[in-house]
Parts: structure tokens; sequence; C-alpha cells
């Protein structure tokens, strides 16, 4: 079996060449491909082509390992602090990064979700300290098949794979996944004063994380009927059920619960359309239930939901574990969607109560 590089191998002594950096999550005109020089080292190194998404697979899988208490409580606590964003864009980044990004914070125990490339932080006048080591993230690009991109571009089921959808594929072009490699700020010395503003932890509403909650679940809209057994979304009747909420140990765990079947509700064929029997078989229901749980962790960790509890919620790990292991571009697709999901969710919500207008009667 040939022996991958680390997904965290690379450090800044090995990348005082200016030119060995990544991208933003959206690259400015001017940026080099993402991967150009670290995926040419690598290759050297190795003597074969790095295969970035079996890298991330393999990282995710060790998350997923750990248990479902250990990984739900890591990955709602960093999201606490916001989505991992670009110092330099303020962008943010997207699917499986955000996983890697969070599991680096929690494990080195940055404070910050806020991230740079080598270069970036050059051009701020910043410098990464030697011997400090950077998580490597995915950048995906499509380019026209050439060459030696013909005969990886062969096998068009994974790039349909990566996708999604059939129709992501365009005739004559593939597409290809390139590593790029980004540090935390509190691996930098000398960031410009503007550029630590961003680490300041996001604004959570002024009522607390289960007011947040409701915002997000009353400007969605579902239907949400209560007095059943457990939690549960039915698709054919597009609407949540759930156990009265006295039921639940807490005013949060009832949250957490309903946001994380408000996720599944959000897949309905009225809204994201999420369609996995086609590619997964058998195993679409856990592969949805996989992308729910990504999805609740992303709107927990924005209302600040760190320690609420998913209460009646059926274990899908081993499930999960046996999808990632036999197809190394599902998590790309499961963080993409969860990603959706959130994005759905977040564009719904309320606004605090304290900035609503006033009635006449009520001035």
């Amino acid at each position: 079996m040939r022996t991958l590089p680390s997904p965290r191998q690379h450090h800044a002594d090995t990348l005082e060449d200016p030119a060995a950096t990544g991208v933003p999550p959206v690259p400015p005109e001017d940026s080099p491909k993402a991967g150009t020089v670290e995926d040419k080292a690598s290759t050297a190194r190795t003597g074969a082509r790095m295969d970035v998404r079996q890298l991330i697979t393999e990282r995710i899988i060790a998350m997923l390992e750990k248990g479902g208490n250990v990984f739900r409580a890591r990955w709602t606590r960093a999201a606490s602090r916001g989505m991992p964003r670009n110092g330099k864009t303020a962008a943010p980044y997207h699917g499986a990064n955000v996983l890697l990004l969070w599991d680096a914070a929690i494990e080195e125990g940055y404070a910050s979700n806020v991230w740079l490339t080598y270069k970036q932080a050059a051009s701020l006048g910043a410098q990464v300290r030697k011997g400090e080591h950077a998580v490597m993230c995915a950048h995906f690009e499509r380019k026209a098949r050439s060459g030696e991109d013909a005969g990886r571009a062969a096998n068009v089921h994974d790039t349909e794979q990566e996708e999604g959808r059939a129709d992501a594929v365009t005739r004559g072009s593939v597409l290809l996944c390139r590593p790029f490699w980004v540090f935390n700020v509190a691996q930098i010395d000398g960031l410009p004063s503007e550029l630590l503003d961003l680490c300041v932890d996001p604004v959570k509403s002024p009522g607390g994380p289960v007011e947040g909650a409701l915002r997000l679940l009353g400007g969605c809209d579902a239907v949400i009927r209560h007095g059943y057994a457990r939690a549960m979304y039915l698709p054919e009747l597009d609407e949540i059920r759930l156990p009265w909420p006295r039921r639940f140990t807490s005013a949060e765990a009832y949250c957490a619960t309903s946001l994380h079947e408000a996720v599944h509700w959000t897949g309905h064929a009225s809204r994201l359309n999420r369609q996995f029997g086609r590619r997964f078989g058998d195993a679409a229901y856990a592969f949805e239930e996989l992308v729910a749980e990504l999805g609740s962790a992303f709107v927990m960790g924005h209302c600040g939901l760190v320690d609420a509890t998913i209460e009646g919620h059926a274990a899908y790990l081993d499930s999960w574990l046996q999808v990632l292991k036999n197809d190394r571009t599902a998590i790309f697709t499961a963080a993409r969607h969860a990603g959706a999901a959130f994005e759905f969710i977040l564009a719904r919500e309320m606004p605090p109560l304290d900035s609503l207008p006033l009635l006449p009667s009520e001035e």
C-alpha cells in the first residue's frame, strides 16, 4: 500500500518560497492556482500525484471514529466561533474544508476561525512562525482535458460523484481537486490590527441560543406537529414531528433536535431537492442523515447551542464510515449539501424582537 503524506505535514520552514501557496476561498484573479507548487513537491517526494480526496476523506474518517459524542461536541464548539474564513478576503470556507479547519482549531486550541495562506500572510507584512504546521484543504477547479488530465478524467463517475449530479460533467473538461494549505492567525506574527478585528467571536442572538434557534425555526415556517414518541421528518407529508417540548431534557435539547429535523426539511423536492438513492442505493437514508448531522453542526454553532444534545437521534456512525471508506468523494458531497441547507435556513432567520418596529398601540 502506498503511503500518503499527512494533510498537516506542511509547515512554515518548508514554505520560504513565496510561490508555495494555496488560494483563499474565492481567489483573486492574480492568485496562483491551488496546489501548483505543493502538488508538484508532493509528486516529487512520493513518486505519484497526491490523492487529495483520499487524504481528506481519511482525515474525516479519523474524526468520526472518535465517536459521535466526541466529533459532534468538537464541531459544534468550533462552529460557535463562526464559520472558518479567510483573513485577507473575509470570504468563508466551504464544504469539507469547514470540518478540517474546525477540527484543527479545536485540536490546537485556537481561539479564532480565521486563516491565511503563507503568501497572504507575507503580503500583509506578517510572518508565519518557523515550525508551525499548516492545514491542508481542497480547492476544485474545472479545466479542459488534455495530456495527463485526459487519463485522470477517464473515470467520469468520479467527477459526477464530486458534483453530486450527472449534468455536472461537461464534455471536454474535468473537475480537478487541488490541495492548498492555510495557517491560523494564532500561528502568525505581525498581523495588522484591522485583520485581528475579524478574530472576535461572532455576535450571537441577544436573547441567547434558544432565542436564536427559535428565530431560525420560525423563519423556516415549516409545519411542526407535537405529541409524537420521537422526532422525525416525513417527506411525504412535508412535516416535522416532535415529542411535546416538556419531554425534552432542556430547551436547548428541544431546539437542537428541531434544527436537526429542519435540515432534513430543506431537502424536500420543493426546496433543495436532495436525492441520493441513485448514487448510494440502500445507504441513501444514512447518507441523508450524515448531511443532517453536518448541517445541524453548522446551524447549532451559529446559534451557540454548543452543549445541546439531539435527542432520540438514531446512530448511523457505522453506516457513515462504510460509505466514506468505499467512496472518497462522499464527504465532499455531504458537506456541500449540508452547507447549502445551512445557508437556506440562515437566509430565512427572523430578526431579533427588539429590532422590529413597534405597532401604533405599543408606542
